[in-house]
């Protein structure tokens, strides 16, 4: 059962439970697929081909097994291998991927995400933590948090209790003061407990809970955290 008097900060995942993160990955894609249709034909036949897509990127996984929690550095490299595979600039990946990261940031956000944030970080300070490639600061969040980790830029990704300690520790608290809040079961919920953490699980289609060891919490919406957080109130300026 959640206990709100130990907490002291709020580390939240981004990638659905923030905004639903399938529908920015197609329109990235799609973005990303018209560039090299203009700049890269061969490369752009050869990412329009899903298992040569998904080839390339099991070759970079394979190859590059330093890149495996690096998602910006995967597609990068993906890119790049397709260029060189269909004898084209190989230069032209970092332009590309840009094109790809600059759509990947355009996020639309759950309705409820803002006015959440807004509350949340009126009385504890937040730090995003995340094994994809958003950064909080392009998609217009950055006011509300103090920091954000992702696993691209610390090296590991959730659920390996490092990359919640550090999260713990850029909010200037212990691991067992913060409350994690996230949508992935496994990452988010059994790898907040495995580092000492609270963690709530946002459930946002219905799904029942298949693990042994349970959430502290589990909530539909970031206005059920806020209704269970009322209690605590804003921290002096």
């Amino acid at each position: 059962m959640l206990d709100i008097s130990k907490i002291r900060a709020i580390s939240l995942d981004l990638d659905d439970t923030l905004w639903p993160v399938w529908p920015v990955i197609e329109r990235a894609e799609q973005a990303l697929a018209r560039w090299l249709g203009q700049q890269a034909p061969g490369a752009a036949a050869v990412f329009a081909d899903p298992l040569a897509r998904q080839a390339l990127r099991e070759h970079v996984v394979r190859t590059h097994p330093e890149m495996g929690h690096d998602l910006s550095a995967l597609r990068r490299e993906s890119i790049r291998l397709a260029l060189q595979h269909a004898h084209e600039d190989t230069r032209l990946a970092e332009p590309a991927f840009e094109v790809f990261f600059g759509e990947r940031m355009r996020v639309d956000l759950f309705d409820d995400v803002r006015p959440a944030l807004a509350f949340l970080a009126a009385r504890f300070p937040l730090v995003a933590l995340s094994n994809g490639n958003a950064d909080v600061g392009r998609v217009g969040l950055g006011e509300f948090f103090v920091a954000g980790l992702s696993a691209c830029e610390f090296g590991v990704g959730k659920p390996d209790p490092r990359i919640f300690h550090a999260a713990a520790g850029s909010a200037g608290v212990v691991a067992d003061a913060v409350l994690h809040v996230g949508d992935d079961a496994a990452l988010d919920v059994l790898g907040a407990r495995r580092a000492g953490m609270q963690a709530v699980w946002v459930n946002r289609s219905g799904h029942p809970w298949a693990h042994d060891v349970a959430p502290h919490g589990t909530i539909a919406s970031l206005h059920e955290l806020c209704e269970l957080l009322q209690v605590v109130p804003p921290r002096p300026y």
